[in-house]
């Protein structure tokens, strides 16, 4: 009796910890949270109702939030349309703003009036109107024995039937996504903005303050904040630019705590997270963390030892590589998390137990083993076959993103299959768009740099890819070269009309039949073509053949995990849809005799401080207002808070998203995960998965006394919740 009542107590204790230890996981869709969610997240410290967070008939939070140009989340946070996103999310527009002699990567920019807002055309915003379940339409009459073409050619009519049914404004747009492996369908009608502004930024010292060193890292003290300004007609409707046009008022915009955050505070994240794998088998994990992700790290590597070189020797260089330095290494430093995450968390062995359990579960009832016996070992089996192709692919596509020449090359190929498709009537049409194209990514191109990046790349490709992965066409010229990567990026940089603008614009300016046949003559574009065909017909015809039966029995193990695991609450994989997550405020202890704490402050931005390093230099008025300790009403016991974690479940995408308070009020700006925590993509572990969020305070005490952009700060609803009492709006001077 006594070993019975220990092993209960035991079971419990496990059940509880479990419990407690999924507790945060998980990206929910909003308008379900009043079913799913919203009892657990009182019982954790909500003080609101999930109405207050979605709701189509009044104003709500999902009101304030925004897909930010589609691949980040801001927020709108005054009556007057003023949106809130990343230094990162913003870097883009930031830097086509920029130039020698008007820096405003390395000197901010903050716009005095609303004349000065800098216009940014293809830049949107885009709000959530509402969101409905169209499973049992998107599915009607489909026959679960399809085939995967024919299941989604039908699923594709009844889409766009369901579309074209929709209730909407004329100005509103229709998106149907699916979600669970498309087993399930959900409807959502959006407001598209296509007028934001830039309305100031903190110089990259600031914004960008750690840049790689820090980049994934904790303790943090970024001031990763850009802000904009969302416009609309006069008739508060979205329209393409214009100077006639007004502030968006929005339906909403959120408040701001000046409270802070304490250890234990029960924090949400609301925002568009971009894409997670949580239900994956063993074998596909082990296929990313010990194939994939060791190929794309190994090449981003030695690209970015090369832009890193260069880019600390030239100012110019520095200007054009700024962004796309910063979104390589932003995935490469995360790959390297996520393996090292998944080893240190036993993240395999997990999810082999979790198989464990579900198989063991399937066999005990003839029902579940009628239709699901044997389905997760065929499957783990496909992703065995598939690993190989897997790992070329992954080589192929990161050295032609990385080397710009076959980039171009590739996007000059793609012209003239586009054009043999509509006609060669359509070439100088086509021939205007893929030129404007180029005349902008050339702007930020540097021969030597691509050159010496082709070079170090070359070298790793052909030395980790099988020849017969690569074709003859390709191999053929890797051996006409020496079997050398710098020989191979001589002779095309030397010989190719792909080395400048006007070289290209004069190359294409011929006639269509005359560039059909001189491309095979260029040695750039007949290299890439013949890795192209090579890839195409080696790699990636064989990869999709398997990736097809692995779709069909991914969305079959999807809807089993959901049958046989009844104890078990599924959240959707992310997939750039509108989602919140909740958490708290909490430090975590990632290694032996290491434990973090959950704020940093200003002390350790001036602890950093490196005087002209481009990673750690602090600009000289920080510094003064350090030494003075000049806070303002933001600073907390004689310091500046920077930045704070907490257990939210986040991912790419969620760049830009407001960390909430319990009340639904703006206490931070979510910017980053820890490194050990990035792996959270494909296996979320509470015990050390945080995410990283610039302390509203710190950005506002940036905008006020570092910018001295008080204005901004009038527009805002300043709050103290903890305190319940609305700081009023400073007035202007006379």
């Amino acid at each position: 009796m006594r070993q019975s009542i220990k092993l209960y107590l035991l079971l419990g204790a496990f059940i509880a910890i479990r419990l407690s230890a999924s507790a945060t996981e998980g990206m929910w869709l909003p308008h379900l949270l009043g079913s799913l969610n919203e009892k657990e997240m009182k019982g954790m410290g909500l003080k609101i109702n999930a109405s207050d967070i979605y709701n189509v008939n009044k104003g709500s939070l999902k009101d304030a939030i925004v897909s930010f140009g589609g691949f980040c989340t801001g927020e709108i946070i005054s009556s007057k349309g003023l949106l809130l996103t990343n230094h990162h999310c913003g870097y883009d527009a930031i830097q086509k703003h920029s130039s020698l002699q008007h820096n405003y990567l390395d000197n901010g920019f903050w716009a005095r009036t609303q004349r000065e807002e800098l216009p940014n055309p293809g830049l949107t915003a885009t709000f959530i109107v509402r969101i409905e379940d169209v499973t049992k339409q998107a599915l009607a009459g489909v026959d679960p024995g399809l085939g995967e073409r024919e299941r989604q050619s039908a699923i594709d009519k009844n889409l766009a039937a369901i579309k074209s049914g929709a209730g909407k404004e004329a100005w509103q747009d229709v998106l149907i996504k699916p979600f669970f492996e498309s087993n399930q369908f959900f409807l959502f009608v959006t407001e598209t903005y296509k007028d934001v502004r830039l309305e100031g930024a903190p110089p990259s010292s600031i914004g960008k303050f750690g840049a790689d060193t820090d980049n994934w890292m904790w303790p943090r003290h970024t001031g990763d904040f850009s802000m904009f300004r969302v416009y609309a007609g006069k008739d508060n409707k979205p329209a393409d630019y214009s100077p006639e046009n007004v502030p968006l008022q929005p339906k909403h915009f959120l408040p701001i705590s000046l409270d802070g955050v304490a250890e234990n505070d029960f924090t949400m994240v609301f925002g568009f997270p971009g894409r997670t794998n949580e239900y994956l088998p063993s074998r596909a994990m082990q296929l990313i963390v010990e194939g994939q992700d060791p190929a794309r790290v190994g090449m981003r590597d030695a690209a970015l030892k090369v832009i890193d070189g260069y880019m600390r020797k030239d100012g110019q260089i520095k200007i054009q590589y700024a962004a796309k330095q910063a979104s390589t290494a932003n995935a490469w430093k995360k790959w390297i998390g996520e393996m090292q995450g998944v080893r240190a968390t036993g993240g395999i062995d997990r999810k082999l137990a979790y198989e464990k359990r579900f198989s063991g579960l399937v066999q005990a009832s003839p029902v579940f083993r009628g239709q699901y016996g044997g389905l997760l070992d065929s499957l783990n089996n496909l992703y065995n076959d598939l690993a190989p192709y897997a790992v070329a692919r992954d080589y192929y596509t990161e050295l032609v993103r990385n080397v710009e020449m076959l980039t171009m090359a590739n996007n000059l190929v793609n012209l003239l299959q586009e054009t043999r498709a509509a006609g060669e009537d359509q070439y100088p049409a086509l021939r205007e768009k893929f030129l404007a194209s180029a005349q902008t990514s050339f702007k930020n191109f540097n021969l030597d740099v691509d050159r010496d990046v082709a070079t170090a790349l070359f070298d790793i490709y052909f030395k980790e890819v099988p020849s017969n992965k690569i074709g003859g066409e390709g191999y053929q010229i890797w051996m006409e070269t020496n079997k050398d990567g710098k020989t191979t990026a001589n002779k095309l940089y030397s010989q190719s009309a792909l080395i400048s603008y006007e070289a290209l614009k004069a190359f294409v300016e011929r006639p269509y039949a005359t560039v059909l046949t001189e491309i095979w003559k260029d040695p750039a574009t007949r290299f890439l073509i013949g890795l192209r065909n090579g890839y195409a017909e080696l790699v990636s015809k064989p990869h999709d053949a398997i990736q097809s039966g692995i779709n069909r029995l991914q969305r079959r193990y999807m809807q089993a995990q959901m049958d046989v695991l009844k104890d078990r609450r599924f959240y959707p994989d992310a997939n750039s849809t509108l989602r919140l997550t909740y958490g708290k405020v909490d430090g975590y202890a990632p290694r032996d005799a290491v434990q973090y704490d959950f704020m940093t402050t200003l002390d350790g931005v001036m602890e950093k401080y490196k005087p002209g390093d481009y990673e750690f230099d602090v600009p000289e008025k920080l510094r003064q207002l350090h030494a003075a300790k000049d806070y303002g009403q933001y600073g907390q016991n004689g310091k500046m808070p920077v930045c704070f974690i907490a257990s939210n479940h986040t991912t790419g995408g969620n760049s830009g998203s407001p960390a909430l308070d319990a009340y639904g009020n703006l206490i931070g700006l979510n910017f980053d995960r820890t490194w050990e925590g990035t792996m959270s993509d494909i296996n979320y572990d509470a015990s050390i998965c945080r995410n990283i969020m610039v302390d509203i305070r710190y950005v506002l005490f940036v905008v006020d006394k570092f910018a001295g952009a008080t204005h901004l700060i009038e527009e805002m609803k300043l709050v103290h919740p903890k305190k319940a009492k609305v700081v009023p709006m400073r007035k202007k001077a006379a």
